[in-house]
């Protein structure tokens, strides 16, 4: 290994005991952005403490929000005024859901300068449909060598079909059009509960948002919102990699703070595969992989409420300890950085044209390195499945998505340490 941080797994033991499930990342940061379309105070529960939350604040900071800690995972903003609407690039060039700031900026001030986004390097992500949707409500928009310029002449009003289901894409149009005197109608929209979070947190601020949960969104423009508090939902994807990985280890864990029903696809085809799942309240869910007999399984992975794309690196680790073939394939990215890691751990994958093929087989311990957040996720729980040692470089991008991640390993009985621990208890 070469002189990077590294996490250090002892695998081959079953995973066991409960664990609190972290507030979502991904439904905290459009929440966050949303908050720049008003200029009362917004207090939020449920705010992961992870590096592109802080990034994220450090944009809302330059572009004039005031924000404060009010405990571990609550946070207060106020943006009072828009002192820019220029976000910095070099914060913005960190995190994809950054892009998003076009909308809010336009709802709020009529016009954005804003370039384009950054966040994990595993595929191409266009931005093409947010910007023809803005277009097509009447957003003028310019482009200059990666950067955008833009601007609400007026009241946007109209609608827009987008050509596939976008998350990023259904969040910016909404943003944009909060704020008005007209209404638009958007269609063809995500149904993720990030999406749907974020549109009850405008509507909880007086925003006039309908069909909330169906394809189609009406807009009806208001003059201001109003502050409040609200809490975000909690974290599905890391839910589900904690799901997993007491599969793979073939384990017990009792998840805490859950939405089972925002589970369902993941669940599902956990039980196809054998495990046995337990909703015990509305709150918490089982997984018990305890002398389960797995099967293979085929995965496609989807827009919500099909199989997280996500969570598709994640379940390709699990099959990878499965007797029997299975393939796993991906509708929306194309997610494979990890693969040529797990192949090092004794996994047996190929992936014509894009698709995995996974014969299942027994995993060993390796050195290997996570190049992005979810394929971090599935060398983690390759490794607590694999036996022996596994040492996986790129921590930074697996703390992107799990908070606290060494200390709740061990809490559901993993072996794991972590060498910036090490270092610094040596020194001392």
């Amino acid at each position: 290994m070469s002189n990077l941080p590294y996490l250090r797994v002892l695998g081959g033991v079953p995973t066991g005991g409960d664990i609190e499930v972290q507030p979502s990342k991904n439904a905290a940061l459009p929440i966050l952005v949303a908050s720049l379309l008003t200029d009362a105070p917004v207090t939020l529960h449920g705010v992961p403490r992870l590096a592109d939350v802080t990034t994220l604040l450090e944009i809302l900071s330059a572009l004039g929000t005031r924000y404060s800690w009010q405990g571990p995972h609550s946070l207060t903003l106020q943006t009072a005024q828009i002192a820019s609407t220029t976000p910095p690039s070099a914060l913005v060039s960190r995190m994809r859901a950054s892009f998003i700031l076009l909308g809010a900026l336009l709802s709020r001030s009529g016009e954005a300068h804003l370039g384009l986004p950054g966040g994990c390097t595993f595929g191409y992500r266009p931005v093409d449909q947010h910007l023809r949707a803005l277009k097509a409500v009447g957003v003028e928009l310019l482009e200059d060598a990666g950067s955008f310029h833009a601007h609400r002449p007026k009241s946007l009003s109209g609608g827009f079909m987008f050509e596939m289901m976008t998350v990023g894409g259904t969040q910016n149009a909404v943003l944009a059009s909060v704020l008005g005197d007209h209404e638009v109608i958007w269609e063809n929209c995500s149904l993720d509960t990030d999406v749907v979070d974020m549109l009850r947190f405008l509507n909880h601020l007086g925003a006039d948002i309908q069909g909330i949960g169906s394809h189609t969104l009406v807009v009806r423009g208001v003059k201001a919102l109003r502050g409040g508090e609200y809490q975000i939902i909690p974290d599905r994807l890391e839910a589900g990699t904690w799901m997993i990985a007491a599969a793979a280890t073939r384990g017990q864990v009792t998840l805490r703070n859950v939405e089972p029903s925002h589970l369902r696809a993941i669940s599902s085809k956990l039980q196809e595969i054998g495990a046995r799942l337990s909703v015990l309240d509305q709150r918490t869910l089982q997984v018990d992989a305890r002398r389960a007999d797995l099967r293979p399984a085929n995965v496609t992975a989807s827009e919500y409420p099909g199989f997280p794309t996500d969570l598709q690196p994640v379940i390709g680790a699990l099959l990878a300890t499965v007797p029997g073939t299975s393939i796993v394939a991906d509708r929306i990215y194309s997610r494979v950085t990890h693969v040529p890691e797990l192949q090092r751990m004794g996994a047996r994958i190929e992936v014509p044209d894009h698709t995995m093929v996974i014969q299942g087989a027994s995993l060993h311990g390796a050195p290997v390195r996570a190049a992005d957040i979810r394929s971090g996720a599935s060398l983690v729980v390759a490794a607590l499945a694999a036996v022996g040692e596994t040492t996986i470089e790129g921590v930074e991008h697996i703390e992107r998505g799990y908070e606290g991640i060494v200390g709740r390993l061990r809490s559901i009985g993993a072996e794991v340490e972590d060498s910036r621990l090490r270092i610094s208890s040596a020194a001392s």
